[in-house]
């Protein structure tokens, strides 16, 4: 494992719990939807596109990264659209030996050119089923509510997305800028969204501190986190981790772009896992970030020197901590 041979980490089997859609798509796709859609992006030379649509070196916080949404989202209008790049994300994946994916997406980013809730679930849903009948990959999708949003707009999402829980959809999630404290807000929602049936993932300790972390537990039920890398300053919010058994859904590309960490060597991830957490690792927006869970893999392996055996042990724990039946888990298990 401790080699730059890129072949060798494509070959394994792999498992990503947190990849966003629309941070996820194709930039020809972008340029093939616009020309048919008639939509308005600022150029079709595909050189132009990938520069504003992927996080450059300059880039200061989470708020700056988010920035490079804009485009992706207005090419994400129609069932078409939407269709269409789920089925081309899952195909990647394929295309990396990914086995199983959980896609998370904001549906009332989608809702511009009239299109309902439950329709956007359903193209994106299509999507995943088409994809599930060409390659060997099973997926699962989590409904995000934009924490910029209202706790009306949450409500619409965790309504609309009801009747397809069992069907594909399995989780929910709050994502977006991350101001501190954010969680009290959000409290009747998730717990609306529990008793339904959904499962729980918060985006926290990203953007702000750690103590987002603890209330995400405490306060909405978070089962898993999005990053948590900055439990590393709060100790109360670290052993909440710990000893809630909360698999932190790591993206360590990403947190580096977003300023959350300000290095690979100072990232937190290794001392996570040698500490006993459990971790994930993601790319979390693959085309915005550059990234594919094999590089990413990749550049973690080499970096702190990981061998098969931890290997072995992060892709059990992330199958452990997936939203999947109890079936997919068992099927993902045999993998390794």
């Amino acid at each position: 494992m401790k080699t730059n041979h890129n072949n060798i980490v494509n070959k394994l089997p792999k498992v990503e719990l947190h990849c966003h859609l629309d941070g996820s798509v194709r930039v020809q796709t972008i340029i093939d939807i616009a020309k048919k859609e008639n939509i308005n992006i600022p150029s079709f030379d595909v050189n132009q596109i990938n520069k504003l649509v992927r996080v450059n070196s300059d880039c200061t916080s989470l708020v700056d990264y988010l920035k490079t949404f804009d485009i992706p989202n207005r090419v994400m209008q129609s069932k078409y659209s939407l269709k269409r790049i789920t089925f081309e994300l899952l195909e990647d994946a394929a295309n990396e030996n990914i086995k199983y994916m959980e896609i998370r997406f904001a549906p009332l980013l989608h809702i511009h050119k009239g299109l309902s809730v439950d329709e956007i679930i359903e193209s994106v849903l299509e999507g995943v089923y088409e994809a599930q009948s060409k390659y060997d990959i099973k997926a699962n999708l989590i409904l995000s509510c934009m924490r910029t949003m209202t706790v009306e707009d949450a409500l619409l999402v965790i309504n609309s997305g009801r009747k397809f829980l069992g069907k594909g959809v399995i989780a929910t999630d709050l994502c977006g800028p991350e101001l501190e404290g954010f969680c009290e807000t959000f409290k009747d929602v998730m717990r609306i969204a529990k008793n339904y049936g959904y499962r729980i993932t918060i985006h926290a300790g990203e953007g702000a501190s750690g103590k987002n972390v603890l209330d995400a537990i405490n306060i909405l039920g978070a089962e898993r986190i999005g990053h948590g890398v900055r439990i590393n300053d709060i100790k109360i919010a670290y052993n909440a981790v710990k000893d809630n058994n909360v698999l932190l859904e790591i993206c360590p590309t990403s947190n580096i772009q977003t300023k959350a960490v300000d290095s690979y060597d100072n990232h937190p991830l290794y001392k996570f896992y040698k500490d006993g957490l459990k971790i994930s690792i993601n790319t979390d927006n693959r085309t915005v970030s550059s990234i594919n869970l094999t590089d990413e893999l990749e550049l973690i392996f080499d970096k702190y020197s990981l061998d098969i055996n931890d290997y072995k042990k992060i892709y059990l724990d992330t199958v452990d901590a997936s939203f999947a039946d109890e079936q997919t888990k068992k099927w993902l298990r045999n993998f390794i």
